[in-house]
């Protein structure tokens, strides 16, 4: 699952959102004029591209010139994800479910804040678009690479949900910015900056979509894991590697990926203290999580095994070509 939220996409923030309405609708314009794909919120499924227009453009009392009047929210599910939602549901309500899911998204955007009224969706002025191709774009590798030209339509099940929320809250009163994470000077100050998480609201995103439709995400699948992975210290990579000796059988992805979220969270100095929740030595730990049982050397510590693999990942990389 892949969510990003920008200040600006095809369009200047700063003014009418006209120009970014009409760049979504292109879908519309180019392949679907008999049955197009509406604008949708939490009041309704088939909302008119002006009726969006004219809801932000209104929405901004009180903002300068040079403030943001919206953001993009940028929800796209994997293909595995995709296919995943097509075989449990079908194609004509897989499109049912994804707008479930962007309002439930949605919900945890305005929670994030963590400010007095804003508590759901509802407390938004925002319009979902969902979109089923996407173009290649000069930084793609195949473009760079000569294999496909800029501006080709995109292979496979491109489904994506596309969000326009309003800088205003619903009642166009409260100023709320996702690009804001200052911290502020102390906490009654960071309370009425609504500071914003993005990280927190990335994750909330694969959580909700995993729980919504009971998606068992392998722990390489997880945001918390690729976060770890390029953003982590010693320490959370070394309980991420524990965790990854697990086999990744069903019963256990929820359990794993809980406990990764945590490392990526930075809750746990060492492993230990990672196992030590869970109320199990390390050995005992392993045992669980592993179903059924991995073969593992006698007498060899986890942790030793951990690092072996870690050893074994730094050799490769400095006898690989170029180095």
């Amino acid at each position: 699952m892949f969510i990003n939220i920008t200040d600006s996409a095809m369009a200047n923030n700063k003014g009418s959102s006209r120009e970014l309405v009409n760049y979504l609708e292109k879908e519309n314009r180019i392949y679907n004029k008999r049955e197009p794909e509406c604008w949708f919120n939490h009041t309704c499924n088939r909302i008119e591209s002006y009726e969006v227009r004219k809801a932000i453009d209104s929405n901004i009392a009180k903002l300068c010139k040079a403030d943001a009047k919206f953001f993009l929210i940028n929800i796209s599910p994997s293909q595995k994800e995709l296919k995943y939602l097509e075989e449990s549901y079908g194609k004509k309500e897989m499109n049912k479910q994804l707008r479930k899911y962007a309002e439930k998204v949605t919900d945890e955007y305005a929670r994030n804040f963590k400010r007095e009224g804003i508590n759901s969706a509802k407390d938004l002025m925002w319009f979902g678009k969902i979109e089923h191709h996407r173009y290649y774009g000069y930084k793609d590798r195949e473009v760079l690479n000569g294999e496909r030209k800029r501006g080709e339509r995109k292979d496979g099940n491109q489904m994506h949900i596309q969000i326009i929320v309003s800088r205003k809250d619903a009642n166009n009163k409260i100023k709320l910015s996702p690009l804001n994470n200052s911290k502020g000077k102390n906490e009654a100050h960071s309370k009425r900056l609504g500071q914003f998480n993005r990280v927190i609201f990335k994750q909330s995103g694969e959580t909700i979509f995993d729980r919504l439709f009971g998606f068992d995400r392998g722990l390489k699948e997880t945001f918390a894991h690729a976060n770890v992975q390029k953003n982590g210290n010693i320490a959370q990579k070394e309980q991420m590697d524990i965790l990854e000796l697990s086999t990744n059988q069903p019963h256990n992805f929820e359990h794993v990926n809980e406990l990764a979220r945590d490392v990526a969270d930075g809750l746990f100095s060492t492993v230990a203290d990672m196992v030590k929740v869970t109320g199990q030595s390390i050995s005992g730990f392993i045992e669980t999580i592993l179903e059924p049982v991995q073969a593992i050397e006698p007498d060899v510590n986890p942790v030793e095994l951990a690092e072996r693999k870690r050893r074994k990942q730094q050799m490769q990389q400095h006898q690989s070509p170029g180095r």
